[in-house]
């Protein structure tokens, strides 16, 4: 009895479609006032979803970020720049931070209700690190920032999403969706937090997701089991038209990224010494996540960059030395090195420009990046909508009322 109740309890708790944003959003089609000379008719959203002819792709550049922090709270003297992609001097349009373990798993937490602290101080380093990039980009003009229009949390997994204030009134209908997979195939200490909205008119979808963890052979099945609860399990709503995908795999654009915690399928000594060579190719060809991929048992037709870094799991904390290599008390695992932290994706109209790894010491894994180019769906009649927002002559009617409220 005591189990079921605790897991209904749980389950209710991760079934809230609640979730932190810099400004509340409801799910009417755009927030836009319409200037007088367009004709708001021919704006109707039926006619922009089937109507083809009003439409026309954009590109836009997506930064997607995972991390598991191993429940290490950031101190006051972190480095937000750590999380961005600084080698990179143009800045991209959507900001994905998905966080593991930004709380230890131990039962309190697991079973526990989140604070919001641990999530507020990640996401004021986001604030931070973007808005600072954003005014190093535009130099003397207006600084650019960034809104967060999603913000989750389930036990350890974090996941936030930020754009850019011009692009804020494209974005509708966002959402969330939480599946635990971890004690009793139910709770939040492993499972997934997917987050979804439409920028114009392309739904994109982001799973941040920590799996079942386990380095003996067989482990990369349950694995593979979670990934197939968080398909089937997470759903979404249709939306106010009707119109909009329930399932992940049904948006346009779908990006997995997390601790997915796949190993390399050698014996410990034989993936050290390949680790300490530096070659990559043949670790590769033993990891279990490529073979997935391969033989398309979980992840059927999905795609993952080249990955030319090193091992990202697992680390003494504060050190580059990987774990185990040296000492290790008596009865404890020395954890083979693994690529246990990765981003992949599904469907057509994604680009990968950078897949690489950070070098934050923090926690006893390594961040990995990703870049994005992206096609997205704009209206044509929008378009022009979102250029008068962005015009001159906007500039000057809201500088004219400025001066009049001023003066009042």
């Amino acid at each position: 009895m005591w189990p079921r109740l605790v897991a209904s309890k749980v389950i209710k708790r991760l079934g809230s479609t609640n979730f932190e944003a810099d400004f509340p959003r409801d799910n009417s089609e755009y927030l836009l006032e319409i200037p007088p000379h367009f004709d708001k008719r021919s704006l109707s959203s039926d006619d922009i979803i089937f109507n083809h002819d009003l439409q026309e792709t954009q590109n836009y550049r997506i930064f997607v970020n995972t991390w598991n922090v191993g429940g290490v709270v950031p101190t006051d003297d972190f480095n937000g720049d750590d999380l961005l992609n600084t080698c990179h001097t143009s800045s991209c349009d959507i900001y994905v931070f998905g966080f593991q373990e930004v709380v230890p798993l131990r039962a309190t937490n697991v079973l526990g209700s989140e604070s919001g602290k641990i999530s507020a101080k990640w996401n004021c380093l986001i604030r931070e690190a973007l808005n600072k990039k954003g005014k190093e980009n535009n130099g003397k003009l207006f600084p650019q920032e960034f809104n967060c229009i999603i913000s989750k949390q389930m036990v350890g997994i974090l996941i936030s999403v930020w754009v850019r204030n011009d692009l804020q009134s494209f974005i509708k209908n966002p959402n969330v969706s939480c599946v635990g997979c971890g004690i009793m195939g139910c709770l939040g200490n492993k499972g997934a937090v997917s987050v979804r909205f439409q920028l114009h008119q392309t739904s994109l979808c982001f799973v941040c997701s920590h799996l079942a963890s386990g380095g003996r052979e067989g482990d990369e099945k349950n694995r593979n089991s979670n990934v197939g609860e968080i398909f089937s399990r997470a759903t979404f709503p249709k939306g106010p038209s009707l119109q909009l995908p329930t399932k992940i795999l049904d948006h346009d654009h779908v990006i997995f990224l997390g601790d997915l915690n796949y190993r390399i399928s050698l014996p410990e000594s034989t993936t050290r010494l390949l680790v300490e060579k530096g070659e990559w190719n043949a670790l590769l060809e033993k990891d279990q996540l490529r073979m997935e991929l391969m033989d398309g048992q979980v992840f059927e037709g999905w795609q993952e960059g080249i990955i030319n870094f090193a091992p990202t799991y697992k680390y003494y904390q504060n050190s580059s030395e990987y774990y185990g290599r040296s000492d290790v008390k008596k009865g404890e695992k020395k954890r083979s090195p693994a690529w246990c932290d990765r981003i992949i994706w599904y469907g057509e109209g994604l680009k990968q420009q950078l897949y690489d790894r950070g070098e934050s010491k923090l926690s006893d894994h390594r961040p990995v990046k990703a870049i994005f180019s992206t096609q997205i769906r704009v209206s044509k009649k929008l378009k022009k909508l979102q250029t008068f927002f962005l015009s001159e002559r906007f500039e000057k009617i809201t500088n004219h009322l400025e001066d009049a409220l001023t003066k009042r």
